[in-house]
């Protein structure tokens, strides 16, 4: 089906406020209107997503879709300012763009919503808010959960990519508006914006616990104000794979779940592969649900879902051995937990008996270096490397090889009594395969702030020397235990550098003989696998590639000083992509960031995380630059978070900011 594309069109909002939009419209809609599609988040449509919208959207338009990506207010070419992510006034603009969207010649009245990130979770938001056009969504890498599953906190402990991605927030959001769509005001309302520029990671630090700031958002506060149908995806090698399987179990619409061994990329061109026909699943479920066309989507199992096989450890994985596995419902039938006991002598028993005894350990500062990256965006060097890196600074118990494969689908959980000699600390746990070689590949883990052991909305410390019962809920994974290897289960007081560290170097003991590990033991293992059809996807963007760009990742241990430096580096596209040039609007794109991380193995208070970038983007005579650089350390009461952002514009300063922050620590 042809399509007709617009680069730029508003939609105006009550308040008089206008959101820009990219429209693809399949040809004869104004005359015979179709359903549309919409995918609304704050990157760019211009010049940000440009690359993986054209031939995602593109694919929907030839497929009978009207298909639009619209920027939220105060980013891209929109009007408006931005105050933060996933606000109300966000929803309330989402409502009356799906109205308008509605109300448009060209549309049949019935309304999806999809994203990724960002979009996936706006698209549970606004489906909580029930508007009458929005007839079915599709939420990819999101969550239910803002405080226990995004970027900014995990079990309770800081991430420390909060202030990566608060870093990168200012970069995106110090971006000009471009002056071919909005004219000569486009510079007056890009200082605006820098004036207006928040301070994101210091805003997420400033809420250290379960409140109403990130219950707002969260759609597990009321699973039944969803009232639309959902399809979820997500992917063991990202970071927002957990809220699936609690969307499925939770929801009482219509749902279904997809989970494979992707990063935090689209499924068509997901990574580590396979990937799959994602687009022809979309259409599926967009026929069904908004056409009223039959296709069988609903006929699926509830979810389908990926279970790897064993491969190598590497920092870099392009392909996952396995095979798809489809369950009917959540909580499966198929699925019950399989008890393993821990001894004192470091034994994981496989017939679930532990034995009495006490294990401590007070880890290095720096265990956690093998641990990869909170989030796999398919960038080289970001996958968990070799855990026998991190296995000689933790607990580490072991099954006998196995007789028989195990096949694992859900979330393990570690059952502990335990004791702290400090009243902060904090339990790095971590399930790994060992090879015949040795090698131990990491399949799922968890970190949790003790303090959060019985609730994230009232933390307690804990009392040095008392004993306490302790539930680890590790990632959700699916993984098939080769028969004649073991399994490890490891357990640190640290996990650097995904998280910030506890204030006291805190020693743990652990109660064996009253411990257990839970695995989810899916008990059938020769079903029929689902099938998927190959990617399939519209034309690309024209893209001249001006630079390769470059990504690498180190660690180094000052043996003098004791002190550990873990550095990652991408030069010219934050994700590998290098410096970009989209050929029909002429514009450039170039982002480099450089975060380095040092610690001292014997002083969680040593710690320091300095992050440093440039996004530069323009065409010849409209060039715009903007550096940051933001510093993190701590004493055991205090953040001290400072930040500084320079904008440029062909070459001369134009804006300066700087942030001085001092935030209190609150049980973490």
């Amino acid at each position: 089906m042809a399509v007709q594309t617009t680069e730029h069109l508003w939609i105006p909002l009550s308040d008089g406020t206008r959101l820009g939009a990219r429209l693809w419209l399949p040809e004869g809609a104004e005359s015979a209107p179709v359903p549309a599609i919409l995918e609304y988040i704050p990157y760019r449509k211009r010049d940000g997503t440009r690359g993986r919208d054209e031939p995602m959207h593109g694919y929907f338009a030839e497929h009978g879709y009207a298909a639009l990506r619209v920027d939220m207010r105060g980013t891209g070419e929109s009007d408006g300012l931005m105050d933060d992510e996933y606000l109300a006034q966000e929803q309330d603009d989402a409502l009356e763009v799906i109205a308008w969207i509605a109300a448009q010649p060209w549309c049949s009245g019935s309304v999806g919503m999809m994203g990724k990130s960002w979009g996936g979770f706006n698209g549970l938001q606004v489906a909580a808010r029930r508007p009458p056009a929005l007839k079915a969504i599709i939420t990819a890498y999101s969550t239910d959960d803002r405080f226990r599953d995004d970027i900014h906190y995990m079990g309770g402990c800081l991430l420390n990519d909060n202030l990566w991605w608060g870093a990168i927030m200012l970069a995106y959001q110090s971006r000009p508006l471009d002056p071919a769509i909005v004219g000569q005001s486009w510079r007056a309302d890009w200082l605006k914006r820098l004036d207006h520029l928040p301070f994101f990671p210091a805003l997420w630090m400033r809420h250290q616990r379960y409140d109403d700031y990130w219950k707002h958002g969260s759609v597990q506060e009321d699973w039944s104000a969803i009232e639309c149908p959902v399809l979820a995806i997500g992917g063991w090698a990202d970071s927002y794979t957990n809220a699936v399987p609690r969307l499925l179990a939770n929801l009482k619409v219509p749902r279904l779940g997809i989970i494979g061994p992707w990063g935090h990329i689209y499924p068509q061109d997901g990574v580590p592969g396979p990937a799959i026909g994602f687009l022809q699943e979309a259409v599926r479920w967009w026929d069904h649900w908004l056409k009223g066309e039959d296709r069988g989507i609903m006929e699926e199992p509830m979810l389908r879902a990926w279970l790897s096989d064993s491969y190598p450890p590497s920092g870099t994985r392009t392909q996952t051995p396995g095979r798809w596995v489809g369950e009917p419902a959540l909580p499966s039938p198929h699925i019950q937990d399989r008890a393993l006991g821990l001894s004192p002598e470091g034994v994981l028993s496989l017939n679930g008996a532990s034995a009495p005894g006490e294990r401590a350990i007070r880890s290095p500062q720096s265990h956690g270096r093998a641990g990869g990256e909170w989030m796999g965006t398919g960038c080289v060097g970001e996958m968990p490397v070799d855990q026998r890196l991190d296995d000689g600074g933790a607990l580490v118990f072991d099954t006998a090889p196995l007789t028989d494969a195990l096949p694992v689908l859900g979330s393990p959980r570690l059952r502990l009594r335990l004791k702290s000699d400090a009243p902060q600390a904090q339990i790095a746990v971590r399930l790994s395969e060992l090879l015949p070689g040795g090698e131990a590949v990491r399949v799922s883990y968890q970190v949790l702030n003790l303090s959060h052991r019985d609730s994230h909305e009232q933390p307690q410390a804990l009392t040095p020397g008392k004993w306490v019962e302790v539930e680890v809920t590790l990632n959700d994974c699916g993984h098939r235990f080769a028969a004649g290897n073991r399994i490890r289960l490891a357990i640190a007081t640290a996990y650097w550098p995904l998280i910030w560290p506890a204030p006291y170097p805190a020693t743990l003991t652990i109660d064996t003989g009253a411990s257990q590990l839970l695995l989810p033991l899916r008990e059938r293992d020769d079903d029929a696998s689902p099938a998927f059809p190959a990617p399939a996807s519209a034309r690309a963007t024209p893209t001249t590639q001006l630079d390769p760009g470059s990504v690498r990742r180190w660690s180094t241990q000052d043996h003098v000083t004791g002190e550990t430096t873990y550095v990652t580096e991408g030069v010219g596209g934050l994700f590998g992509e290098g410096v970009l040039r989209f050929d029909e609007i002429g514009t450039d794109l170039s982002h480099t960031l450089r975060r380095e991380l040092t610690i001292r193995d014997d002083d969680p208070l040593s710690a320091r995380y300095v992050l440093t970038q440039a996004y530069e983007m323009g065409r010849e005579g409209w060039r715009t630059r903007s550096e940051t650089r933001c510093e993190l350390t701590a004493d055991r009461e205090t953040f001290h978070l400072t930040g500084e952002h320079v904008a440029f514009e062909n070459g001369v300063e134009v804006h300066r900011r700087v942030w001085d922050e001092r935030i209190a620590r609150d049980h973490l």
